[in-house]
């Protein structure tokens, strides 16, 4: 491609910062999430099989609801395009249910706080779905250009980053007796402060991303009770369709073995360094589980997303996706070594291998997606299937994440691990530090081998936007 057309092709960084915000808001919700989830387990006393069951319910849940709001994005007339609308209310749920699910106290007990807590969960992952599958869509469809769909996601997850480096500081604050009372109380405060800053982030992409008007689109399916319904009893079918779609297909199970291998041991690091490098003081083991998050958070950040990008453009996407998850691997296998009682420092040396992992999983696989969508315009022409592409794609990585949640409680279960506990039966930590390595290096491998003979490349992409402009050219 030359320099006109990249320049033609290119979105003005505005747009891309806009869209970035809205990355920020799509991850500080989940990295909340994970750093609050603690508190259940820690400190409201939930045995590790009700958090895996409140992990798993409603991302199953999701299986509806992803592919019904697919359907319905993809084939919205408005004068606002298919997604702004959807993404502006979407962000505005999802901040409501995430303030509401928090609000829990110790003398409800156990069991109201479950229910409690699961009914309003749903309700947040209602809004995740309406706010997410056409939020992950309008990035889709922000640009026609092979390196510049990398650029967009790039800014993204650059900007959407800083969640993670901001979520781990939130242990200090909820565990400090001088700010909070007790970590519930913590949780309570801090949910509503952080539900308002993430609605408004979330909204930004409707208000500031233009889209044209899909009154007069004549290819789109009209969004009716009747059609709705036909989407619904059709949802393996849509899966299937899409899953005929090869480079798709590969993206999806790559990176459902990549990030949900990694989420099954996540909550496992707060558990490793307090119980294991400072037999179980959560007090003295601060600020080491927030140094693991938030030093691994600013390396992907500063380091691993702009080297990513830069390596993609010179490489490739495949090339760069299997270089940056064989480093990641060196990483998870350095934990094992690195996890030293008295010498808490040494994990920070793994960090920096670790971060190639998730730091360059979604930069380049959305990027991929947009592709893949071209490939798939290719074989089955209009109209586009940017939502549901995204409804399948987020759809997979909500399921393993909901599979990770119900493992890790099993895990934790199977080897005796308790988190309330002053000291941990024989075994227990070792399992966990077992799990925490070998998990993801294994769910890292395969992807590697499933994405080996991926084809679309950055001469493919060309030929298939060539054929797609003809073919449209034609019909004009």
């Amino acid at each position: 491609m030359n320099n006109v057309e990249e320049i033609n092709n290119s979105v003005p960084m505005g747009q891309k910062i806009a869209f970035g915000l809205g990355m920020l808001a799509n991850q500080l919700f989940p990295a909340l999430l994970s750093i609050f989830i603690v508190v259940l387990i820690q400190d409201l006393g939930f045995n590790p099989l009700l958090y895996g069951i409140i992990a798993f319910v409603p991302r199953f849940i999701d299986a509806i609801t992803d592919p019904l709001m697919g359907f319905i994005s993809d084939n919205t007339k408005s004068k606002w395009g298919k997604r702004r609308q959807y993404v502006f209310f979407g962000g505005i749920l999802t901040g409501i249910a995430f303030i509401l699910s928090w609000q829990l106290y110790p003398e409800n007990g156990q069991v109201f706080n479950f229910w409690y807590f699961l009914i309003f969960n749903l309700l947040f992952y209602l809004g995740i779905t309406i706010f997410g599958i056409p939020f992950v869509a309008m990035g889709y469809e922000m640009s026609e250009n092979f390196h510049e769909r990398t650029r967009i996601m790039a800014v993204s997850q650059f900007i959407g980053q800083f969640a993670w480096v901001l979520a781990p500081w939130i242990w200090i604050i909820i565990y400090d007796p001088n700010i909070f009372a007790d970590p519930a109380s913590g949780t309570r405060i801090l949910s509503v402060v952080f539900g308002i800053m993430c609605t408004l982030l979330a909204i930004v992409p409707a208000i500031f991303i233009k889209s044209k008007s899909t009154l007069n689109d004549d290819h789109l399916v009209p969004v009716t009770k009747e059609n709705i319904g036909k989407s619904f009893t059709n949802i393996f079918t849509i899966f299937g369709d899409a899953f005929q779609n090869v480079p798709f297909r590969k993206l999806c199970i790559a990176t459902f073995l990549v990030f949900n291998s990694f989420q099954t041991i996540a909550a496992f690091s707060f558990f490793i360094i307090v119980h294991y490098l400072f037999s179980g003081d959560a007090s003295a083991a601060i600020p080491w589980p927030t140094l693991h998050g938030s030093v691994g958070a600013l390396v992907t950040t500063f380091i691993v997303i702009p080297l990513v990008s830069k390596m993609a453009q010179i490489y490739g996407k495949k090339e760069t996706f299997i270089i940056s998850q064989s480093i990641s691997v060196i990483g998870y296998i350095l934990f094992w070594f690195l996890f030293i009682p008295g010498k808490p420092y040494m994990f920070l040396y793994a960090l920096p291998f670790f971060s190639f992992g998730i730091g360059g999983l979604f930069t380049l696989m959305m990027s991929m997606t947009s592709d893949a969508c071209d490939y798939e315009e290719l074989q089955n022409g209009l109209p586009r299937k940017e939502g549901s592409f995204a409804a399948i794609y987020w759809w997979m990585v909500k399921l393993g994440t909901a599979l990770a949640g119900l493992i890790s409680g099993l895990i934790m279960w199977y080897v005796g691990f308790s988190p309330d506990a002053s000291s941990q039966p024989d075994g227990a930590l070792t399992g966990l530090r077992i799990a925490y390595s070998t998990i993801p290096v294994l769910g890292t491998l395969f992807a590697i081998y499933v994405m080996s003979d991926y084809e679309i490349d950055e001469k493919r992409a060309g030929d298939i936007k060539n054929q797609l402009n003809k073919i449209n050219g034609e019909m004009n």
